[in-house]
């Protein structure tokens, strides 16, 4: 049995969105699979070109066929529904869907204009925690130089299906809080957020939201 996947992500994507629908996390749904929950958080995360064998235990644990899982042919996505339906997500929903933890995006101003950064995240407390190089273009930036005063920015997180036109994205903003504090320091580390980039990330930058919007995208017959 040979299959080709869809366009970068797009397995990766579907397998996210129905391990969240069957209320699955990574480690229980890994088990299932008979693979390494590290190797389904790369390939929930990132282009991969898994075997035909993992595709076939996936789909099983999953609770679908190969072909469902890959959602056809390569170059031939399936057609759209003929109803989109553009949902707001409440708050309390915003954050179980980040929850998982994983890849995000920063948003800020530097001197250039606005950047927009991808990091490792995790969800602890209700804030998103994500590390950086002491001295990096993150630290330098997010730093305002005065005292109690944070830089407020933004973070987005999404799972997007291109398959299937289907997607949600969170997006939460808060002033960019630089942990610098011992007990603070012993908290944020237990979190468990890993960068994938090399070197020094010692920096926790910590973000108490004030404000967190979402919205999803469906097809409906």
């Amino acid at each position: 049995m040979t299959h080709d996947t869809t366009a970068p992500g797009d397995l990766g994507r579907r397998v996210a969105r129905r391990r969240e629908e069957l209320g699955l996390s990574r480690e229980e749904l890994a088990g299932r699979a008979g693979i390494d929950a590290g190797y389904l958080s790369y390939l929930e995360e990132a282009p991969a070109s898994p075997t035909s064998e993992t595709v076939q235990g996936l789909a099983k644990a999953l609770e679908l066929t190969p072909e469902e899982l890959l959602g056809g042919p390569a170059g031939q996505p399936s057609a759209p529904a003929s109803h989109a339906e553009l949902e707001k997500i409440d708050r309390q929903e915003c954050l179980r869907l980040i929850s998982p933890g994983g890849i995000g995006r920063v948003a800020f101003n530097d001197a250039g204009g606005p950047a927009i950064l991808p990091v490792n995240y995790a969800l602890r407390d209700d804030s998103v925690i994500f590390r950086t190089a002491p001295e990096g273009p993150l630290d330098k930036e997010l730093r305002t130089g005065v005292a109690g005063v944070e830089l407020k920015i933004a973070f987005e997180v999404d799972r997007l299906d291109e398959t299937r036109q289907e997607g949600w994205s969170v997006v939460v903003r808060g002033g960019a809080h630089l942990v610098s504090s011992a007990e603070e320091q012993a908290a944020v580390e237990g979190s468990g957020v890993q960068p994938w980039a090399g070197g020094e990330r010692g920096l926790y930058i910590k973000i108490v939201p004030a404000e967190i919007t979402g919205r999803r995208i469906r097809h409906g017959m």
